[in-house]
């Protein structure tokens, strides 16, 4: 035969299982997720805030490379540097939507 402390606990801890449940619900009702589409739309903009420094700064140092004839002196610091900001401002902009 089990003991009666035994049975308490078991209902305690469903009870409290019961209770996270309903917590948990009335959460998702009060801040749903967003939609399929408004995360689709985060990727994008993710993706463009990325992509559009590091073109700038390739491009620019495309064109400072063919008038001063260097190569890739420019280009190559450039488009890192445009990388960086674009994965910086990224980081700021899903740290500010989170």
């Amino acid at each position: 035969m089990m003991s009666p402390n035994i049975d308490d606990d078991s209902e305690d801890r469903l009870a409290e299982a019961a209770r996270r449940a309903a917590e948990r619900s009335k959460q998702g009702l009060e801040d749903p997720e967003p939609s399929l589409g408004a995360r689709l739309g985060q990727i994008g903009i993710l993706g463009w805030t990325i992509v559009m420094p590091t073109l700038l700064g390739l491009f620019l140092g495309r064109w400072l490379d063919r008038t001063f004839d260097t190569g890739v002196f420019y280009s190559a610091p450039l488009l890192m540097i445009g990388a960086a900001i674009g994965f910086w401002s990224a980081w700021k902009w899903m740290h500010s939507h989170a």
